[in-house]
């Protein structure tokens, strides 16, 4: 029998359908979108008032900034799409491979789950121990929920992360974060 285009599409399987060709309409989709809205808030921008008191940029410098930035990845998110679903039209070899969580068309919702209580128990923890045990703490429970291995070298990536976030949110920006009962 000899074999048909659609064949070369199929995975081990059996499925025709792969992570590319799902993702790539909604990329498209979503790149047109974000292309939309920066070139709407960009013509909004004009109805921001010059002030006597502004500097050499004026007071839409930052917001065309952001126009254009919203811009560039609204392009980059329909140059993917396009890519993306060129490459999931050629024809591809059968491989076989172990099936992967990806397979699994139930699995968003359990890993979405997981990562809504990861989110809820931070918010109950920050309160208690404070702001940088607990990003620390999230940042090792969702590299460990997502299969890195429990070792020195993700609770080392786990406190440099908080650290991180600190230094860009507390120092850098600003922001203040909330203090617990013990830091």
């Amino acid at each position: 029998m000899t074999p048909r285009f659609s064949d070369n599409l199929r995975n081990p399987s059996g499925k025709t359908s792969s992570m590319t060709d799902r993702t790539a309409p909604k990329d498209l989709a979503g790149g047109l979108a974000v292309l939309a809205i920066a070139i709407l808030y960009y013509l909004f921008i004009g109805d921001i008032a010059e002030s006597s008191l502004a500097d050499d940029v004026g007071a839409g410098g930052l917001p065309r900034i952001l126009a254009f930035v919203l811009a560039g990845f609204g392009v980059v998110l329909v140059a993917r799409a396009i890519i993306e679903g060129a490459l999931a039209r050629a024809p591809k070899p059968i491989v076989a491979t172990a099936p992967s969580r990806d397979d699994d068309p139930i699995a968003p919702l359990p890993r979405a789950l997981g990562f809504l209580g990861f989110g809820a128990a931070y918010v109950v923890l920050v309160p208690i121990i404070g702001y940088l045990p607990a990003i620390a703490l999230l940042i090792g429970a969702i590299a460990l929920f997502e299969g890195a291995a429990a070792n020195w070298k993700t609770a080392l990536i786990a406190a440099g992360g908080a650290v991180g976030y600190w230094a860009i949110f507390v120092k850098l920006l600003g922001v203040r974060q909330p203090s617990g009962w013990f830091f």
